[in-house]
C-alpha cells in the first residue's frame, strides 16, 4: 500500500456542525459524518445508481442514500445487516491542529453484491399471435359499493367486440382494483434517479403498478385508455398512473431508449362536465410523448355540459345509446387496425426522435 496521503478537507468547527456532509476532494467524492465526537469518511457515491450518500442523512450508525434509501455504515462501508456484502469505499480520517485531513487512498475498496435483474427489466420482445388490447379503467369507486360508471361501460363494450368480433386478445386492468403508491419523485431529486423499472417496483414488491408496466411495455398493441371528467381534467387515479409512468417517459427522454414500440393508444372520454378536448389533449400528449400513435379520430366522449348537471340522465344516456356503442367498438377497430399495420411492418420503420425533443441540447446554445 502507498505511503498515505493526506489532503485537507476543512476546519473541525465547521465540519462537525453537520453529522453527514458531501466532499468533493478532485476525482474523490467523501461521504463525511461525524458521530459521537468522532470524524469517518466513506465514498460518496451509492452502488446502487451512483446516489450522493453525502446528501443523505444518518440513521443510526448507517448512512441513508437519499435517491434509494440504500444503507452502508458510516464507518465500515458495509451495507445494512442482510446486505454486508454491499460494501463502499472507506477513507482514513485524522485531525491535526484544528483541521481535518482525509487519505484519498481507500483503506477498503467498493464491493458489489451481485442481484438479480428485476422481470421488468428483460428484452422487450413481442410474442406471436394477434393483436392484444389491454384497456385500462381509471374510474375510481368505493370497492363494496360498485355503481354504475359510464367510461367502465364503454370500455368493457370495446373490449369485448374486440374480444368476441374481432377475435383479438384482450386484457382489462381496473387501478381501482390495485394497491400502488403515488409517484414519491425520485425524478426531482436527480433524471438519474427515475430508474426503468420504477424505484419504488424495485423496492416494494406489494407494489401492484408492476401490473400495468407489464401489461403497457411488454403485453400490449393498444392501449384503450377510459377516465371520467373529474373538476375539469381526468380522473386522480389516472394522474397517479401517469406519474408513476414517468419512468418510461424518462427513458425516452433521457436514456433515449424507446420502451414503447409499434403501441397504439385510444381513449373514451366520459363526464357530467364539459371540458372533453381538454381532457383529451392531456391524454394524447403524454401518450405521444411515451412513443404510441393514434389512429384517425383516437378518442370517443360523451358529456351532458356545464349547464346540465344530471346525472342520472347522462348514465342513462350511456345506457341506453346505441350510437356510444357503436362508436366504441369503432375505436376498437380503428385502433387495432393501426396497430396491425405497425407490428406486421406495412409501416417503415423510422429513426425515432426522443419524446418531444425534451431535454435535448439546444444547437442554438453554446455547450461545455
Amino acid at each position: 500500500m502507498p505511503d498515505a496521503t493526506w489532503t485537507e478537507i476543512g476546519s473541525v468547527d465547521e465540519l462537525k456542525q453537520r453529522p453527514l456532509q458531501q466532499i468533493v476532494c478532485g476525482q474523490t467524492t467523501l461521504a463525511l459524518s461525524y458521530k459521537d465526537g468522532r470524524f469517518a469518511a466513506i465514498s460518496g457515491v451509492c452502488n446502487h445508481i451512483g446516489g450522493p450518500l453525502g446528501e443523505g442523512r444518518l440513521d443510526g450508525d448507517y448512512v441513508v442514500c437519499p435517491w434509494h434509501y440504500w444503507k452502508f455504515h458510516h464507518r465500515t462501508g458495509r451495507g445494512e445487516p442482510g446486505y454486508e456484502g454491499d460494501q463502499v469505499a472507506t477513507y482514513a480520517v485524522k485531525v491535526e491542529d484544528g483541521r481535518v485531513f482525509a487519505d484519498l487512498t481507500p483503506v477498503t475498496k467498493r464491493q458489489k453484491l451481485p442481484k438479480p435483474s428485476h422481470p421488468l427489466a428483460r428484452p422487450i420482445v413481442r410474442a406471436d399471435g394477434p393483436i392484444r388490447v389491454l384497456g385500462i379503467a381509471t374510474t375510481a369507486m368505493t370497492a363494496d359499493q360498485p355503481r354504475f360508471s359510464a367510461s367502465d361501460a364503454l370500455l368493457e363494450e370495446a373490449l369485448a367486440y374486440a374480444r368476441e368480433r374481432l377475435q383479438l386478445d384482450t386484457q382489462l386492468i381496473k387501478l381501482r382494483d390495485l394497491s400502488f403508491r403515488a409517484c414519491e419523485g425520485f425524478y426531482s431529486k436527480s433524471a438519474e434517479a427515475c430508474t426503468w423499472p420504477c424505484s419504488i417496483t424495485q423496492m416494494d414488491p406489494t407494489d401492484q403498478m408492476d401490473r400495468v408496466y407489464e401489461a403497457v411495455v411488454h403485453w400490449a398493441d393498444v392501449i384503450l385508455v377510459s377516465t371520467p371528467i373529474r373538476w375539469g381534467g381526468a380522473s386522480s387515479l389516472y394522474y397517479k398512473m401517469v406519474e408513476r409512468m414517468n419512468c418510461i417517459q424518462n427513458q425516452e427522454t433521457i436514456a433515449n431508449r424507446h420502451l414503447l414500440k409499434n403501441k397504439v393508444a385510444a381513449f373514451i372520454i366520459m363526464g357530467g362536465q364539459d371540458n372533453v378536448q381538454g381532457v383529451a389533449g392531456q391524454l394524447m400528449t403524454f401518450f405521444a410523448e411515451v412513443g404510441c400513435q393514434f389512429p384517425q379520430f383516437p378518442f370517443i366522449a360523451h358529456s351532458r355540459g356545464w349547464s346540465a348537471e344530471d346525472m342520472e340522465r347522462n348514465n342513462s344516456e350511456v345506457q341506453n345509446s346505441r350510437e356510444l356503442r357503436e362508436g366504441a367498438q369503432a375505436l376498437v377497430a380503428r385502433a387495432a387496425e393501426m396497430a396491425r399495420l405497425m407490428v406486421e411492418g406495412q409501416l417503415a420503420m423510422q429513426p425515432l426522435t426522443r419524446g418531444g425533443r425534451k431535454a435535448h441540447q439546444l444547437d442554438s446554445e453554446p455547450t461545455g
